[in-house]
């Protein structure tokens, strides 16, 4: 052993010192990374936190003070935030098969940048050297060189398959374990493809179909408010190469290539605005249900944050009726009232809880409680919320919306009409929730009856037995908004 110091090995003769290169900064995937950063850091919902992040790049672009962006880079941009988070279960699956360590031991930030990788060598059509080389950079300008070169080591081995190659390897065999092959292979956890398959029924074609559904992004829907709006001034405003009417709801508008619904006058000013076509439904099936007597007073009860009061508002408007519309959080209440706002009839909105009403009782002709739930029917426009949610939040939720609804029906009057809704479809919260509350479980029973809703929807197919209705997006191309209709009798 000697004692002489170790020295480095010179440099080979003719062999230049590569210099050391800048990471380049590409605008498009530094944003991505960021909004998942905000999903995970934050619990924020990417549809809240995306549209600033994209607002903020282009007035950056056009004041010259940033990178170039425009609506090619939004979009790509907006495709790489919701497909990573869409298809966050599979590509965490292909991860784990490529790294050396569990997933809960890899940096988040560095699983991020994995995952959007993985989207764009899975997902996209972006070639394969393109995709790695951007990750690579994305890698190095977030994370450090040490970590991009892990980044590309995992990302080279994810290139060796393509998707159902992929899907082979790490999803069970349906015979073996088919929620958890459907859970793999659509991107769910496996709690939820249990909880939707009891909702649904039905052999797996069904399921397979429904899933698929939650990982589409979904289309952007208008309402045309009525006595304000048409569907046919929007169809013009936005040009019929780029729109549609509603499938079922007479005043939908479908935006089929996209585009910005805020960019339309009559959105701007809230004669318009954006609602899911089964959101619509659900107002429309309440407004038009039918009632003997006055039909003078309305009371959306969990209005927040305003879609379904403000096209009650209008309706009412047309009938001479005033609505009361009431939202437990004072800033979601806010929301609502600019909702409402210029409606031509009497309204008002208040921040008031439902399961403690300051209204009294049997006041109201016709009362709405679309109540907080698990959000599992909207998982196409809240990807991240499947992640998020776990079985025993369907118990957390359970004694509010029967308060809810036991208190709604207190504020109609007899003969008066009650809806329930709620986006999702699990039993536990649709007609568990009014079952329970009409035997009498957990509080008093209340005197109740059935309205079949299903006439309520002309046109509409496949809704069931009754008289209960459930939408879903796989049949009906809307949220899984599920909706009770009940007359009080005493």
């Amino acid at each position: 052993m000697t004692d002489q110091p170790r020295r480095r090995r010179p440099h080979a003769p003719n062999r230049p010192v590569k210099p050391y290169r800048r990471p380049q900064k590409d605008p498009v995937r530094i944003l991505a990374f960021e909004a998942l950063r905000a999903v995970d850091e934050r619990d924020a919902y990417a549809n809240l936190v995306l549209p600033p992040l994209l607002r903020k790049a282009r007035e950056s672009a056009e004041a010259g003070s940033g990178p170039r962006f425009d609506s090619r880079d939004a979009a790509l941009a907006t495709e790489l935030v919701y497909g990573t988070l869409r298809h966050q279960g599979t590509y965490d699956a292909v991860i784990a098969e490529c790294v050396d360590r569990p997933l809960r031991e890899v940096d988040p930030p560095v699983l991020d940048v994995l995952s959007l990788g993985a989207h764009q060598l899975l997902g996209t059509r972006i070639p394969t050297h393109a995709a790695v080389s951007a990750s690579v950079e994305l890698a190095r300008v977030v994370l450090g060189d040490g970590r991009a070169k892990f980044v590309n080591a995992v990302l080279r081995k994810i290139a060796t398959h393509d998707l159902d190659g992929w899907l082979e390897r790490v999803a069970p065999p349906y015979d073996e374990d088919p929620e958890e092959h459907l859970g793999v292979r659509h991107s769910h956890p496996r709690w939820v493809v249990s909880a939707l398959w009891d909702a649904l029924g039905g052999g797996s074609a069904g399921m397979e179909e429904l899933l698929a559904a939650d990982n589409e992004r979904p289309e952007v829907t208008l309402v045309a408010r009525p006595g304000r709006s048409t569907p046919g001034e929007l169809l013009a405003a936005v040009g019929e190469q780029t729109a549609a009417p509603g499938r079922w709801s007479p005043y939908a508008v479908r935006l089929t290539e996209g585009g910005e619904p805020g960019a339309l006058e009559a959105v701007r000013d809230g004669r318009a605005g954006v609602q899911d076509e089964g959101s619509q439904l659900v107002a429309l099936a309440l407004a038009n249900a039918p009632l003997e007597g006055d039909d003078r007073r309305w009371l959306d009860g969990c209005a927040g944050p305003g879609g379904k009061a403000a096209l009650l508002a209008a309706l009412a408007a047309e009938r001479g009726a005033s609505l009361l519309a009431a939202e437990k959080q004072p800033h979601r209440a806010r929301l609502v009232a600019g909702a409402l706002a210029g409606n031509p009839g009497p309204y008002q909105v208040i921040a008031a809880d439902g399961t403690r009403p300051p209204w009294r009782p049997e006041s109201f002709d016709r009362v709405l409680v679309d109540v907080p739930c698990t959000g599992l029917g909207a998982l196409r426009r809240r990807p991240e919320a499947r992640w998020r949610r776990r079985p025993e939040d369907l118990e957390g939720f359970a004694p509010l919306q029967r308060g809810l609804l036991r208190e709604a029906l207190a504020a109609a009057r007899i003969g008066g009409v009650v809806g329930y809704a709620t986006c999702s479809p699990h039993p536990a919260e649709t007609r568990a929730v009014v079952e329970d509350v009409l035997k009498g479980r957990g509080g008093a029973a209340v005197s109740a009856e059935w309205i079949d809703a299903r006439p309520l929807l002309p046109g509409v197919p496949e809704l069931g037995d009754g008289p209960d209705i459930q939408l879903w997006p796989h049949r009906h191309g809307t949220d899984a908004m599920y909706l009770a209709l009940l007359r009080r009798t005493g």
